[in-house]
């Protein structure tokens, strides 16, 4: 399993970007079943992967006490329990002590911890460009880089350090995950210039580099030639693994899953200016948002021999449902309570989800930063709404014709409006989530105690 780090879904050559260039990923994409209507389970990097490593709704949108869930629940446990060596290799960020990941289950793992990032993509990696000391430490990297290192190469090739020593007669669930292409925007200096001058033949014609968009800016331009080196470094990552694997005899055995945890840095907010890089246009907004820009990711799974290789454009598949369907393919088993749900028979051509109805929720907005509000959203089949948990403004868009959701629907469909309304408030009871949304105070009647609480997953 490859996952990237901030990576929207145009942020690719197969998926639209002209400044990109990523050969490898394209050719993967190609050889897989590849979702368009793939998102991830929440537009910010941890409760995102709280969600992936679950299954569920990250509902309470923090880290988590992954620590806490019963083996029963515990996905990286059934592959242990079945003979599975279980690797994994980057950016964590979903707790420490018996949140990290040899205590959560792993056989192994590497540069893993509480750190969201990175002080620098260069050696020492730890110390920001100013000298100055990261706040949180990226463990392994700086002990075992040298001058010239960088981050990407040396997670990538402790991935195949563990696939390669890796016993023979032990099957393995091996997962990168890049810092990459999360802030600092830094490339290898003939990367980024090798995008200076490729930039030069580009033109974006009357397209704006930034338009006004809720608290703040949206980038609508790809034209960050140190971003774009960011983008093809994590490319030529995934070339080198995979040719590891085909140079083992390993490939048409192995299941590969490529996705990232959430839309790309494209907004800024009321707190002033910020490096933005790259834009998800047609999609709306990016990261922190629940528009179609901070939640819609791409999504490739390959399976030699096994799955036949196509544009999957109508099934609708959230993070949440990664490791239920990983178990459901190699072990032909399910993990029971949780809400994520395997879309192997999806993959297999043998079902459609185009139906599915999926939600999100927003309660810890960054109106400073990336300029997003509180919001809830939900998705049924071709129709997307969202609601604003301050103002309760509603907005309905038909995805299917409006992909940018430019076009709101609400008043000229109410009913359809108020049946996906209907679907929010039954979820929210479901969740346990309080019709107040005050964080963190009593609300009489639950005391704000969402469903994943109850269940002992507290976050």
């Amino acid at each position: 399993m490859i996952h990237t780090d901030d990576l929207g879904y145009h942020d690719l050559s197969i998926t639209g970007s002209q400044l990109y260039d990523t050969p490898n990923i394209d050719a993967l994409a190609n050889q897989s079943v590849n979702f368009t209507n793939a998102y991830s389970s929440y537009p910010r990097c941890t409760p995102s992967r709280y969600g992936m490593m679950t299954g569920t709704y990250p509902v309470n949108e923090n880290k988590g006490h992954l620590g806490g869930i019963p083996e029963d629940k515990n996905f990286i446990k059934q592959f242990n329990n079945a003979g599975y060596n279980t690797y994994y290799v980057g950016k964590w960020h979903l707790g420490e002590g018996d949140s990290d990941p040899i205590p959560f289950g792993f056989t192994d793992s590497y540069a893993a911890g509480r750190a969201g990032g990175l002080g620098s993509r260069f050696f020492p990696f730890n110390f920001d460009k100013n000298g100055k000391r990261h706040k949180e430490q990226v463990e392994n990297l700086e002990q075992d880089g040298k001058e010239g290192d960088y981050a990407s190469d040396m997670l990538t090739n402790h991935t195949i350090d563990f696939i390669k020593n890796n016993p023979k007669d032990k099957p393995f669930l091996a997962i990168l995950v890049f810092y990459a292409v999360h802030t600092p925007i830094e490339a290898k200096p003939e990367d980024e210039a090798r995008n200076k001058e490729q930039l030069k033949g580009i033109d974006f014609g009357d397209t704006p580099e930034y338009i006004k968009e809720g608290e703040g800016r949206r980038k609508m331009r790809q034209d960050d030639a140190a971003y774009a080196g960011m983008v093809e470094n994590v490319d030529q990552n995934v070339g080198k693994l995979l040719q590891t694997l085909k140079d083992m005899g390993i490939d048409k055995n192995t299941i590969i899953v490529f996705s990232s945890d959430h839309g790309g840095l494209s907004n800024d907010g009321n707190k002033g200016e910020r490096h933005l890089a790259t834009t998800n246009f047609p999609l709306k907004a990016g990261k922190g948002h629940l528009y179609e820009g901070g939640i819609r990711v791409p999504l490739f799974v390959k399976w030699d021999n096994q799955l036949k290789p196509r544009v999957e454009d109508k099934s609708i598949v959230l993070g949440m449902d990664v490791f239920p369907t990983l178990l459901d393919l190699a072990l032909n088993k399910k993990v029971n309570g949780v809400d994520g749900q395997s879309y192997a028979a999806v993959l297999k051509g043998k079902d459609s989800w185009q139906d599915r109805t999926v939600y999100w929720m927003s309660r810890k907005a960054r109106p400073h930063s990336t300029g997003d509000s509180k919001m809830i959203a939900v998705r049924s089949g071709d129709y997307k709404l969202v609601q604003y948990l301050d103002t309760k403004k509603v907005e309905l868009y038909n995805l299917k014709k409006d992909v940018s959701e430019a076009h709101d629907l609400s008043e000229k469909d109410s009913k359809k409006t108020a049946q996906m309304l209907q679907l929010l408030k039954d979820w929210k009871k479901e969740m346990m989530v309080p019709e107040r949304m005050d964080v963190g105070k009593k609300v009489k009647g639950n005391n704000n105690e969402t469903k994943n609480e109850k269940n002992k997953n507290k976050f």
